[in-house]
């Protein structure tokens, strides 16, 4: 059965796609089969695998709208070597109609049960809030994978995301845990950052992945090659962080 794990944070632009995409790849560079789930509409996880948006036969929003299978809607990403359930805009749509059906806070684990058997890790891609997509994505997951970066605000935005997750714990999913923190972007020349990371050393010194991932320019040119850093560029400072990530991963969650 695979472990399922939502990469999120209610703040943007803190590296949450950029953590999915390249988690994903570093888990099946290490022979580990993977599952990545673009459950954002904006599709960012979705482009940044080589998969088009904007030419998707089946997608998210028909598998939440039980208009096709999870296999019918998941595709190949060739430049990576993992499968992908893709979105795009059109989720919009299956969110304002999911919020209309009873139950349907369950859609996506009741899709990911069917496949379970297929795959080591199902790793979800949330969009940056919180909707109808991200309580799918919490109540389908073993974990939460919360990517920080370390600036003013950070531990601010945590705060509601800690809220979430108990809500998600006390409602439709009370086996949800936080799998970890992953500091990302992170510029060790930065006062702020280094003290921001202290903090999160402080107050959850036993969540907190040892590895860090930098700014790196490989893996900010990656998403326009439709690749992973892992597959653009793998001696970089961010493919070494990722497949780093990964392991602790694998120890986190006890996979062999």
């Amino acid at each position: 059965m695979a472990i399922t794990l939502s990469v999120a944070n209610q703040k943007g632009g803190v590296g949450k796609t950029t953590t999915a995409v390249n988690l994903s790849a570093a888990l099946k560079a290490i022979k580990k089969r993977v599952l990545l789930i673009d459950i954002d509409p904006q599709g960012n996880a979705t482009m940044g695998c080589g998969v088009d948006k904007y030419n998707l036969e089946n997608s998210m929003c028909e598998l939440l709208l039980d208009e096709c299978s999870i296999n019918a809607a998941t595709v190949h990403a060739s430049g990576i070597e993992i499968d992908v359930l893709p979105s795009n805009t059109d989720l919009i749509a299956a969110e304002i109609e999911l919020l209309q059906r009873k139950n349907s806070e369950y859609k996506l684990k009741t899709a990911i049960t069917k496949v379970s058997s297929q795959y080591d890790y199902v790793i979800i891609d949330c969009p940056p809030s919180l909707n109808m997509l991200t309580i799918n994505a919490f109540t389908a997951s073993d974990g939460i994978i919360i990517p920080m970066q370390c600036e003013y605000y950070a531990l601010e935005g945590l705060s509601a995301l800690m809220q979430t997750i108990e809500k998600i714990k006390s409602t439709t999913n009370p086996e949800l845990e936080i799998t970890g923190l992953v500091r990302t972007m992170f510029d060790n020349r930065n006062n702020l950052s280094n003290e921001v990371s202290i903090q999160l050393l402080q107050y959850f010194s036993h969540k907190v992945f040892k590895t860090i991932i930098p700014r790196n320019v490989k893996l900010a040119e990656a998403p326009s090659f439709g690749q992973s850093v892992i597959n653009y560029a793998r001696s970089s400072k961010g493919a070494i962080s990722y497949i780093s990530l990964a392991s602790e991963v694998l120890r986190k969650t006890s996979i062999n």
